[in-house]
């Protein structure tokens, strides 16, 4: 059997997996509101995600680089971390994270909570210490009273300083696309050319990996599956959680919800528009050039995933308090 056939023969069984997912008979399902939120956790939690001071520079918050008016990225081929350094990988969208399989393009956070913790500590991001970051919490009145009212204790501790931001990044869902409308039966929500579009994305193979409420994030895959994927980018995937060599250069699919708002493309950031996106996935990991034509038919689909952006006023963070806290010099 042609490398071709068996590539044809591996989109075929993954379509066929996947097909009869939803209600509406397609391997997609409509994003839906978020349901069974703990509010006091989310409303703290929202306080937390925009506060500079869990970073050792006081400058550097959650949203600087999940930044919720901009899809819930940054829109920079790398994020920019504590002291300006280049962080090494894309900032991935935080909109819909709750419908991953796990955290971080590699993987190595479970979920949401684990997740949190992450930046707070790491040399190139926040730069703190979790102790740090505790202490600076426990030094603001404010919030040591919004945490007793929260969690009914006097400790805070960042086991609940990750479960109240993960809380509130449960709230970040997307609902009310309009190829959501159309899923649920609204056959005037999108255009001709996007339902073509749409067809052209099922049946090229696309839906194999983008798949689900989130049209990814539930699969690792590898990147240059029929071609090798060349770049620069020290991220090895998959393989630096799990030391396997087979899993090496496998990324977390990402979903491509929103995706017209969470540019430039690809763990490396080196697709800077959806059109070259779509051009090299098709050449890499479908072995297949699309046409101009066909080209602007999935992107046009692609438009129609944008959904309801969060909405809501920015938290009025608790002042600091008088107390000596740990010097937090930006070095």
């Amino acid at each position: 059997m042609t490398r071709k056939a068996l590539i044809s023969s591996a989109v075929a069984l993954c379509l066929a997996a996947v097909a009869g997912v939803s209600s509406a008979g397609e391997p997609v399902d409509p994003i839906s509101p978020a349901k069974e939120i703990n509010l006091a956790q989310a409303e703290l939690g929202k306080k937390l995600y925009f506060d500079p001071r869990l970073s050792r520079s006081g400058f550097i918050s959650c949203n600087s680089c999940h930044n919720l008016s901009m899809g819930g990225t940054d829109n920079l081929k790398t994020s920019i971390g504590h002291n300006w350094q280049q962080g090494p990988i894309n900032a991935p969208t935080v909109l819909n994270s709750s419908l991953n399989v796990a955290q971080f393009w590699d993987g190595r956070a479970a979920d949401l909570k684990e997740q949190a913790g992450g930046p707070i500590a790491n040399p190139g991001e926040m730069a703190f210490t979790h102790t740090l970051a505790v202490d600076v919490l426990q030094s603001i009145p404010g919030y040591v009273i919004e945490f007793k009212q929260v969690f009914d204790t006097d400790e805070i501790d960042i086991d609940k300083v990750t479960a109240a931001i993960a809380e509130f990044e449960k709230t970040l869902v997307t609902p009310n696309s309009r190829f959501d409308l159309w899923l649920l039966g609204d056959t005037t929500a999108i255009s001709e050319q996007e339902r073509s579009g749409y067809q052209l994305f099922k049946d090229s193979g696309c839906v194999a990996c983008h798949n689900g409420s989130a049209l990814g994030g539930t699969s690792f895959q590898k990147m240059g599956v029929v071609k090798p994927y060349v770049t620069d980018n020290p991220a090895e995937g998959l393989s630096a959680v799990t030391g396997k060599d087979a899993d090496r250069f496998k990324f977390k699919v990402p979903t491509l919800r929103n995706v017209t708002l969470t540019y430039p493309y690809f763990h490396d950031g080196e697709a800077q528009t959806l059109t070259e996106a779509v051009e090299i996935m098709g050449r890499l990991q479908l072995g297949r050039e699309f046409s101009d034509v066909e080209n602007a038919k999935i992107v046009a689909f692609l438009k129609t995933l944008t959904g309801d952006q969060p909405a809501f006023a920015l938290p009025i963070l608790p002042p600091s308090s008088d107390k000596t806290v740990p010097p937090t010099p930006f070095e």
